[in-house]
């Protein structure tokens, strides 16, 4: 795992052999205006604060999307456990760190991805995040009642492959993986449905195809094409729940393997170096990011051309002060002309943007 977000010399030579073709994916993608998740219920003047009474707001932050958002380690029992890192932490870090809006964080690790847009629904959690795209399906609980909302995107993601550099021609796009390929994913993600989806394996409503077969804990099920087998961004059928392995009814499509119960997307990387998976379909940022740590023994394939947005889920009742942070994380973000790309290459950017609100900017 990286224990720091500064940019190498080594990350900087290969970033400029490849014409700085990492920074530029990550940051022109935000030419493309996201859509705003949450309307403010009110003007909120820039001295406002966010909180009264000094309120102190709980954050769970997910603990393996290294660089958005991880653990200094990732071993759950460590103490470093509960150190924020990423690029959502120098975010956070940052609204802190702006006078008079009254933003005190307390961050808690969460290692289990599944609903973790949900988890500020309840008592333990004020806000949530971790790399989490926006969705509406997402605000919404098992029952279809709205319990969550979204700020607005303040992080561009694509879907992608990543692959040992020795399988970069075979698996180019997802148009050429057959049956073959052992895909690995991590279930509940975009990266997953996007995977299902661009393969054939659901079609856009999440149904699976007919004949696609699932190992799940209580036995494999075959889809026949019908509402019962359903997999999206926002959960599951019922009879698909903690699914292992899916199995293609046609060669033209990949299987695709579940990993990461435990350690997330880690899981997910060490199985691509031991070779027992072929890909991992996830979000360009951390696959380039795994690339590059990894020294070019990985490369980043089949880049999805649909853009994500990111954001931090508070609870449905909870708009005022989800309008609140959309105004002061777009100040951070310069109305989003400072995004993931400007970060990567200066960690420090969020907190000049404060600097620059303290001294009257504003």
């Amino acid at each position: 795992m990286i224990a720091t977000i500064v940019p190498t010399p080594a990350f900087l030579a290969r970033a400029a052999a490849l014409g700085m073709s990492f920074l530029c994916l990550v940051a022109c993608t935000f030419d493309v205006a996201p859509p705003q998740a949450v309307a403010p219920s009110q003007a909120v003047a820039p001295s406002q604060a966010c909180v009264d009474d000094e309120r102190v707001l709980d954050v769970g932050f997910y603990a393996f999307f290294a660089p958005v958002s991880y653990a200094a380690d990732e071993d759950p029992e460590s103490e470093g456990f509960n150190d924020h890192l990423g690029y959502e932490a120098d975010l956070l870090t940052a609204l802190e760190a702006m006078e008079g809006v009254g933003l005190s964080f307390s961050r808690h690790p969460i290692a289990i991805w599944d609903d973790i847009w949900l988890q500020s629904a309840g008592p333990q959690y004020d806000i949530v995040g971790g790399g989490i795209t926006i969705l509406d399906s997402r605000t919404q609980d098992a029952t279809g009642n709205k319990v969550v909302t979204f700020t607005s995107g303040h992080i561009a993601f694509r879907q992608s492959l990543l692959a040992r550099a020795e399988d970069a021609e075979r698996l180019a796009s997802h148009d050429t993986l057959t049956s073959d390929a052992r895909v690995g994913a991590l279930a509940g993600t975009t990266g997953e449905f996007r995977l299902l989806e661009l393969t054939g394996l659901v079609d856009a409503d999440g149904v699976l195809a007919a004949g696609v077969r699932v190992d799940t804990p209580q036995g494999t099920v075959v889809a026949d094409g019908g509402a019962e087998y359903v997999i999206t961004a926002a959960g599951e059928s019922p009879i698909l729940a903690g699914r292992q392995r899916l199995h293609p009814p046609a060669e033209t499509m990949p299987q695709v393997i579940y990993l990461g119960d435990e350690l997330g997307e880690v899981e997910l990387l060490d199985a691509l170096g031991a070779g027992t998976i072929d890909a991992v379909a996830r979000g360009e940022i951390g696959n380039r990011d795994a690339a590059y740590a990894h020294d070019g023994s990985f490369v980043v394939t089949a880049l999805d051309d649909k853009v994500e947005y990111g954001g931090f889920t508070l609870a449905a009742d909870d708009a005022e002060l989800a309008s609140c942070l959309n105004e002061k994380i777009d100040w951070l973000t310069d109305d989003r002309r400072i995004g993931y790309g400007e970060w990567r290459e200066d960690p420090a950017v969020f907190m000049r943007r404060a600097e620059m609100w303290n001294d009257g900017a504003r």
